[in-house]
This record gives structure tokens, sequence and C-alpha cells, in this order.
């Protein structure tokens, strides 16, 4: 499926304390990426908040996505909860409200094993009926999938792609390499982890995952395009300049940055969802230099 290529763009869900979407906030932030092109929305992801959120209000917030954007961008939902019935519904409900894909995180409280995580992939897969991409993602999960359950997953109707964590060992072309012989070919293998991001695009990845493009977007597409290009020299200049940012994300967790920026850049000031709390005034002026660094005045 062409639309899990090159830059998804991760928006943050915009909602009150109780837990309710703002749409109108949400659709004013989805047009911001659909203007400087990206290549999709990935609604409901971790940036997205989507395990703080109920089964109404994720509904909800597709609902709204879609009378916003639809049409104009693909647009692929999060659909990842404890029990699989639950996820299955919501799988439901995202194609119901004309969703293009799927994203699917093994969520759990009792730690899952591999053919656990497999039974469940292919129920809401079934359930969904739309491209998924299954969501590797251990550092939320606690969950690592082996290379045998993903070539196993690979070959599941409408199991289309996977959203990798960037490789402890940082060998991305090696990994990218040995995932592709055992997969299907246009079997999309793509990354999140944005600091990465350029050299997964310059070692052959499919897709960048972005947090920062949820609200950065036209400085998260320059990067995807010199990489996507092959310009290892531009990539690395605009890399450079994102390198502060990238610093808070691996201190702070990207989760709470990225409400920082929302508020800094005057597109809406909320806080988290408890119990998580907002940075500090002080971690929040380094936000602010960290802006200043892409040119980006917050």
């Amino acid at each position: 499926m062409t639309f899990f290529n090159g830059l998804s763009a991760f928006s943050i869900t915009p909602t009150d304390a109780a837990g309710r979407v703002d749409t109108v906030l949400l659709a004013r932030l989805l047009d911001r990426i659909v203007s400087a092109g990206a290549d999709s929305i990935g609604l409901l992801g971790s940036t997205g908040g989507y395990a703080f959120l109920s089964r109404e209000e994720r509904r909800r917030a597709v609902d709204a996505a879609m009378a916003s954007v639809g049409g104009k961008i693909p647009v692929i939902v999060g659909v990842g909860a404890l029990r699989t019935d639950e996820a299955e519904a919501l799988a439901r409900d995202a194609k119901a409200a004309g969703a293009d894909g799927l994203l699917l995180a093994p969520m759990s409280y009792t730690p899952l094993t591999q053919d656990e995580v497999f039974q469940h992939m292919v129920s809401v897969a079934a359930a969904g009926g739309l491209p998924l991409c299954v969501y590797n993602n251990p550092g939320t999960t606690h969950f690592v999938f082996s290379d045998d359950l993903i070539a196993r997953l690979a070959k599941v109707p409408d199991v289309v792609a996977i959203k990798m964590p960037l490789p402890a060992d940082g060998d991305i072309r090696g990994e990218l390499s040995r995932l592709r012989a055992m997969t299907p070919a246009g079997f999309s293998i793509g990354y999140s982890g944005d600091w990465g991001a350029a050299q997964s695009l310059l070692s052959g990845g499919d897709a960048w995952y972005s947090v920062v493009a949820g609200l950065l977007p036209a400085e998260a597409l320059a990067l995807t395009r010199a990489a996507i290009a092959g310009d290892s020299a531009e990539a690395e200049r605009l890399g450079q300049a994102f390198e502060p940012l990238w610093t808070l994300f691996k201190a702070f967790g990207s989760f709470r940055v990225m409400y920082a920026i929302a508020a800094l850049l005057d597109l809406c000031h909320l806080v988290p969802p408890r119990p998580i709390l907002p940075l500090s005034p002080a971690d929040i002026l380094r936000v602010k230099a960290a802006l200043e660094s892409l040119g980006v005045e917050g």
C-alpha cells in the first residue's frame, strides 16, 4: 500500500481534563499537516494518546479527522487496546468512519507470548478489513517482536506494513536486509524514533512514522524528501538543526515535549493527560531554544 511510505505525521489529540476530544482543535492541527504535503496522518498513535481515551472519544476523533481531511490525505488510525474484542471494535469503528488504514500495537498488562500477539493481530486485521500496519513499540508495550513473528504476520491478509523502533545496534541497513529476505515483496518496513529518521530512510526504509511532523510538518518533510532522494549531505544538514529537539525527546519523552511545542507555537494550550505532567518552565525554555535552532519562532 503506497500510503505506508514517506512521511507519516502523528498528531497529538487535544482533549480537556476529562478526556473529551476538542474536535475543532484537532481539525486545525490536521489541516496544517495536509497543507505541508505530508504523505499520511497517523491518528491516535502514541503521540495521540490513544491509551488515555475511551472508545467513544476515539471514535469522535476519527469522525472529526475524516470530516476535516478525509480524501485529502490517507489517515491511519491506531486501534490498540488491552482486549482483542475491544481492538476489533475500534478497528470496525475506524473503517466505518472512512479511515484508510490501521495501526495496531500489542498493548498488555500481562506479558504476552509471540503466539498470543500473532492471534491478536490476525483477529483485529480480519475485523477491520483495512490495510494494517503492525506497531512494534517495545518502549511502551514492553513486547519484542521476533523476526519469525514479523515474517508470520507479513503473510496475513491485510497486514501490509510494520512500524519498527530503531535497532539497538544502529544497523538499520542490516536489519532491513534481514527482514526483507523474510517478508513478501511490497511489505512496507518503516521506522519511528525521530532522531534516526534520516538514517532509516537513507538506509532504504519505506516510511518515517514521525512524532515531530505532527506539529512541524514542513520541517520534517524537507528532511524526509532529502533522505528519500539519497541526498545524505542535505539530510545531514537538516538533521543537525533537529538535534537539540532530539535531545529533549530522549530526555523527557516526545509526548511531553510535543505539548510544550503546541503551546509555544500557539496552536493549543493544553496539558498532557494525567498522570503525565507537563514540562517545567525551565524545560519549556529549552524547547523554545530547540525550536529556534530550526528557525521556528516559539
